[in-house]
């Protein structure tokens, strides 16, 4: 499945989230970043290695914290996924709905946290860099600075009740960036945007190296985001806009 063909496909049935653009970074192009490949040729949804080692995010985010996170609660969401979607297919075959409204709120819960963590993953680098570009423009012309909007952001995924996401993401409608606040993986959310930038603050994230530090673990994570990630993603929505 090409980038074009995928970008397409990859609406999710609880608010319209899409996957856009790759890391650069860690991929020899767009075109061929296996981290963005959500799922097979048959349609099921794949869990793909992380684009670096899991110690790769030190000293910033720890090792095993890493592990944990992108092998269980990841990879669980995918395993959860295909069941779901075995569940619906098995309801449309024998025309048996009767279930059918559990399985499909159980994969929009477990398809948006794996296109979210997707897109987390390579969101983070090892290093402090900054926008620049288009990117930076957009910033400033949305949110007035690039301060105001990590102000906005942190403050967003620090306030997240329970669980959830801040999230940076263009909203074709206006042709504007936008901030979101989305609690658990699929609530809250806006029809249309395109995720650019997430945080994930469920407590699995962070909870080994920072405790329940939530608002030190947002701060740190702000410090290592890959803006050129970002910047091709936004790149990829205002294609997919037009």
């Amino acid at each position: 499945m090409n980038r074009k063909s995928f970008l397409k496909g990859s609406v999710l049935t609880s608010g319209s989230i899409i996957l856009a653009g790759a890391n650069g970074v860690y991929a020899q192009g767009l075109e061929n970043s296996p981290i963005d490949k959500l799922t097979d040729a048959a349609g099921n949804f794949v869990h793909l290695s992380l684009p670096y080692s899991e110690s790769f995010l030190e000293p910033y985010m720890d090792a095993e914290t890493v592990h944990l996170h992108h092998t269980f609660h990841h990879g669980g969401a995918v395993k959860a996924a295909n069941v779901d979607l075995q569940k619906i297919r098995k309801a449309m075959d024998e025309n048996n709905f009767e279930t059918v409204d559990y399985w499909t709120k159980k994969l929009s819960y477990h398809f948006s946290s794996h296109v979210l963590h997707t897109i987390f993953w390579t969101n983070l680098t090892n290093k402090k860099n900054e926008p620049s570009g288009e990117l930076l423009k957009r910033i400033e012309k949305d949110f007035g600075s690039y301060d105001k909007l990590k102000g906005y952001i942190a403050a967003t995924s620090k306030n997240v009740d329970g669980n959830g996401w801040g999230i940076l993401g263009y909203q074709p409608y206006s042709d504007k960036l936008t901030i979101l606040q989305c609690e658990n993986h699929e609530k809250l959310t806006q029809w249309g945007v395109i995720p650019l930038l997430v945080i994930d603050v469920w407590e699995h994230a962070y909870y080994l190296k920072y405790k329940n530090k939530r608002a030190d673990f947002v701060d740190t994570m702000l410090q290592i985001i890959n803006w050129d990630n970002v910047a091709e993603r936004l790149n990829e929505a205002m294609k997919l806009a037009r």
